[in-house]
């Protein structure tokens, strides 16, 4: 094996040159900023997934000064459905940084980005290599996998022992200075390299060795036992936590076209839709003129915290405490029902949403709640609709969602505007101008098409 490592680089960079991807749009350049970006929303997400988020991105911020310069709702607006928010404050604090201590330029070395927000070792290696030829090494997700192949590393991937060898590996893998020297784009090829093997030939399942360049001296393929490295990480089970939605509608007759009701949003703070859902919510309630004069209550989550920044639905507490303003997400102990008027069917690569199919007859109890939350909030003769319960699964727990439509017909007895603007109704065919998580999107996507 160690005879096999002084023409590692190389035999990577050689395929990378001929079988590598080379038409990313964050490709072909050696801007920081873009690098920066795209190395950013990449973590835990599918390429696929990101391409079009990337491009939308440059458009609204195309350099780190528009996106320091933005405010962070902006920036969340256009980052709704790519899942794991903590990434854009990071990157709009990271932003501003960059402008306020670097003068809006990039560090060069990997050592120097890591003083940013939201860069680990990983990220920060792959800058320095892609945009300054900086000698360091990489180890994302991907590369774990090709390493503990490669080499035969045994035990979980995601261990600080197993972590800590393959950081040895890779620093052992990264390319001589010889050979940055005789080929200056040696130390990107070869990042952009064992990215490429990892996503399109030593991948999870099925991996295509019969196409890699290190195969021959790959211990996994020599002994049989691609299917077993990486090791499986250690499972545990993922706690269970329950919430219910509300989605309180009420129409607002007195409003003229094109307003927003509570909404202060001014008209320089409209960005270009971000998925495909708010694309459709956009269109669907555009086209509905009965819609323009009904409104929906939304209510802006801590800056802190899942969904941290972003625009939800109120939540019920169901241990007394009915507080509009839920700052966490709350737990209950009751099972959810599945009444299967609207399927909620979605897919994310951050996250997954799973349509609840128990039906068992308990909806009585989750009423009770809503109306004891409209009592409290002196709210008069609703009309409640329970919507399709779902399990929307985060990193580290999965949550059950019990969304109840709430439509008022009286007068409201409450104001739920605050001096930090945290809940607001909106009219529905300005919806897509919030910045949303994947769920809430879901479920006025289906209000919108009632």
């Amino acid at each position: 094996m160690a005879k096999s490592l002084p023409n590692l680089a190389q035999r990577v960079i050689t395929w990378q040159r001929q079988y590598g991807r080379h038409d990313l749009p964050w490709q072909n350049t050696q801007d920081p900023y873009r690098i920066w970006l795209s190395e950013i929303m990449l973590q835990q997400t599918q390429v696929a997934t990101v391409i079009g988020y990337f491009n939308r991105f440059v458009d609204r911020f195309p350099d780190v000064d528009s996106l320091s310069n933005a405010s962070l709702e902006d920036v969340l607006l256009c980052w709704a459905g790519l899942g794991y928010y903590a990434r854009a404050r990071h990157l709009h604090a990271c932003a501003q940084q960059v402008v306020a201590l670097w003068a809006g330029h990039f560090p060069t070395t990997a050592e120097a980005l890591q003083t940013l927000p939201g860069i680990g070792p990983s990220t920060a290696a792959a800058i320095a290599a892609f945009c300054f030829g900086e000698r360091t090494p990489i180890l994302d997700g991907n590369v774990k996998r090709v390493y503990c192949r490669f080499f035969g590393v045994e035990g979980d991937p995601t261990s600080r022992v197993v972590v800590q060898q393959l950081w040895q590996r890779a620093k052992e893998s990264t390319p001589i200075e010889a050979l940055t020297v005789e080929q200056p784009d040696a130390m990107a090829r070869f990042t952009q390299g064992l990215m490429d093997l990892g996503a399109t030939c030593c991948t999870r399942r099925q991996p295509s060795c019969e196409r890699c360049p290190l195969a021959s001296d790959c211990v996994a393929k020599l002994s049989g036992r691609t299917n077993e490295l990486p090791q499986p990480r250690t499972q545990r089970v993922m706690p269970e936590r329950s919430t219910i939605m509300l989605l309180i509608s009420r129409q607002i007759p007195d409003l003229a076209h094109g307003e927003t009701c509570t909404n202060k949003m001014s008209a320089d703070k409209v960005i270009a839709d971000t998925s495909d859902n708010v694309n459709v919510l956009a269109s669907k309630a555009n086209t509905d003129v009965a819609r323009h004069n009904q409104a929906v209550l939304l209510y802006k989550r801590p800056a802190k915290g899942i969904w941290g920044g972003l625009w939800t639905l109120p939540e019920c507490r169901l241990a007394g405490d009915f507080n509009i303003t839920t700052h966490q997400l709350t737990t209950t102990q009751l099972p959810l029902t599945a009444v299967k008027r609207h399927a909620l069917k979605q897919k994310n690569t951050h996250t997954h949403t799973k349509l609840i199919t128990n039906t068992s007859a308990i909806e009585s109890s989750s009423k009770l709640i809503v109306e004891q939350w409209c009592t409290k909030h002196a709210i008069k003769n609703p009309t409640l609709l329970s919507m399709a319960a779902f399990r929307h699964t985060f990193t580290h727990f999965h949550l059950h969602i019990q969304p109840w439509l709430v439509e008022i017909n009286d007068e409201v007895g409450f104001d739920p505007q605050t001096a930090d603007e945290t809940m607001q109704w909106v009219r529905v065919d300005q919806l897509h101008r919030f910045g949303m998580p994947a769920p809430v999107q879901n479920l006025l996507l289906n209000f919108t098409m009632l």
